[in-house]
């Protein structure tokens, strides 16, 4: 139970950390940020809608409570981050550096998700 709680705890911290960072610099529109999205063909608006709503999911994950919320934030970044890895692939963007944030912000999402406190789960009960 304490291992999953930890993995849990470490999972979420990176994922918080990641989506957060990235989130800010979107909004703030970074030269790496606009230089990561423009081979992909996607206008630089987008960034600021992106960066918002991570910002938004990061709170929404670490506040208590929530729980419908928190089940859409973990589905909005699946999303989010296996759509940006399934674009650069996709253009043939295979550097390491566009490959690799979505690769493991996908994992820590999976990861705290899946082993995420029954105080943070919708429990359905019959």
């Amino acid at each position: 139970m304490k291992a999953k709680l930890i993995t849990y705890w470490v999972a979420t911290a990176l994922l918080s950390f990641g989506m957060l960072a990235s989130g800010m610099a979107q909004i703030l529109h970074s030269k790496e940020m606009i230089a990561l999205i423009t081979p992909l063909g996607y206008p630089q608006y987008l960034l600021y809608i992106i960066g918002i709503w991570k910002l938004l999911g990061v709170l929404t994950i670490l506040m208590p409570g929530l729980k419908l919320m928190k089940e859409w934030a973990y589905a909005g970044f699946f999303f989010v981050m296996t759509g940006a890895l399934v674009s650069h692939l996709a253009v043939g963007d295979y550097e390491i550096k566009a490959i690799l944030g979505p690769v493991f912000q996908t994992v820590f999402i999976i990861l705290s998700w899946y082993f995420r406190p029954a105080s943070r789960k919708i429990v359905v009960t019959n």
